[in-house]
């Protein structure tokens, strides 16, 4: 499978694992209303519920930026890299969000987010 198939593989975990730090450790969890749980938490709990709603959000655009550039066969190297730029902004991001750094987290969102503009202009150019 090619690198940035992979790429969206990873993406689509990340709500997965962000969530499990949000949930980890905790006896008194909810799974019969695990929203109405969530919405009390705080600190680096709460954070990571909202890195995980965000990856929810970031995951189609991306996916679609990739599936796009390769059905078109824009060059791979350059998808692989754009990907790969995506990932490592995402998971810099969920560090960022986890760590409280606000201001940080919101540079390195836009470093994501630029990085799926940059699928679909190759995918243009193709």
């Amino acid at each position: 499978m090619i690198l940035s198939y992979w790429c969206i593989l990873v993406a689509g975990l990340m709500p997965v694992l962000t969530i499990a730090v949000a949930k980890y450790g905790r006896r008194d969890f909810d799974n019969a209303e695990p929203r109405a749980w969530l919405d009390k938490q705080t600190g680096v709990r709460r954070r990571a519920d909202y890195a995980h709603r965000n990856h929810f959000e970031a995951f189609p655009f991306f996916a679609a930026a990739v599936l796009v550039a390769q059905q078109v066969g824009a060059p791979q190297g350059q998808i692989d890299i754009a990907a790969l730029a995506f990932i490592a902004a995402r998971l810099l991001y969920t560090v960022l969000y986890l760590a409280d750094k606000p201001s940080a987290r919101s540079a390195v969102w836009i470093i994501g987010y630029l990085s799926v503009i940059a699928l679909f202009v190759i995918a243009a150019r193709t």
